[in-house]
């Protein structure tokens, strides 16, 4: 998808990173990270992906970083980087994994800027899985999961997978939130996931503009009495889903259309 290889960019903890500092990060696996799109030098949803790297560094690390200095090393990529880009802000310990110096260490900062994405054109159709990611609710590295399973998805004719958890419930999709509609009402799957920043946006603007939500256990049964799917992430507030297993789906333009009416809702914000 990335091929204007001008674009890569790295900053660690606000400097140029250098062969050096990024050699051991090859294939680490103990990091966290989020994900944005950058258009014009703004951002949507910053206090989100700020919330998210805060709660996270707790969790792997046991301390955060004051959030301004998260906020200038994010800036100093955007500045340094074409106006239009996807940026990745990935927090890790120089003491690597495996060992006990990463626990209660102060965490490092590489920001990666790539070529701006807003993901594929859809509809997408989904495999089921039954899969439970491992600390699902924190957006971590080191997930090989995701891409095998997509893989057993393409090779079966889908486009992507769907993961049910232990209860029978769905969850989320590889990298996708899955969002549902029955007509006047967005569903989102009640089951232990990452909350996206890209959901977290659009539950908060379809609050302000009067949408009905709520939370729900959807199983694979359940879904025959649905007219409509979707997936979210941070490429894209919206793209039809067309199938999940078995089961098919119209594919309900007005529920795509009215979660992205949500993501153009939520204001910019300007580093």
């Amino acid at each position: 998808m990335f091929t204007n290889t001008s674009t890569f960019q790295a900053h660690i903890n606000g400097q140029p990173a250098t062969l050096s500092e990024l050699i051991p990060l090859a294939f680490a696996g103990f990091a966290h990270f989020t994900a944005m799109q950058v258009r014009d030098r703004e951002v949507k949803g910053l206090d989100l992906h700020l919330a998210r790297l805060q709660k996270a560094s707790k969790e792997f690390f046991g301390k955060m970083l004051p959030e301004e200095q998260l906020v200038s090393y994010i800036k100093t990529a955007i500045d340094k980087g074409p106006k239009d880009q996807s940026l990745t802000v990935t927090l890790f310990s120089r003491h690597g994994e495996f060992t006990a110096a990463s626990m209660d260490a102060e965490p490092d900062v590489l920001v990666r800027s790539s070529a701006p994405a807003n993901g594929p054109k859809g509809p997408l159709r989904l495999s089921r899985v039954d899969h439970e990611r491992p600390l699902a609710s924190i957006k971590h590295v080191g997930e090989a999961g995701k891409t095998y399973y997509l893989h057993q998805a393409l090779r079966q004719g889908f486009d992507d997978a769907a993961f049910v958890d232990r209860h029978g419930r769905l969850s989320e999709a590889t990298i996708w939130n899955l969002a549902f509609w029955d007509g006047e009402t967005v569903i989102w799957p009640q089951a232990t996931i990452l909350q996206g920043t890209m959901m977290g946006i659009v539950q908060r603007q379809l609050n302000r503009l009067g949408i009905a939500q709520r939370h729900e256990e959807i199983t694979i049964e359940r879904l025959q009495e649905l007219p409509g799917a979707a997936v979210m992430n941070s490429w894209t507030p919206g793209i039809a889903v067309t199938a999940i297993a078995t089961t098919a789906f119209a594919e309900i333009t007005p529920f795509i259309s009215l979660l992205h009416k949500a993501y153009q809702a939520e204001p910019n914000s300007v580093l």
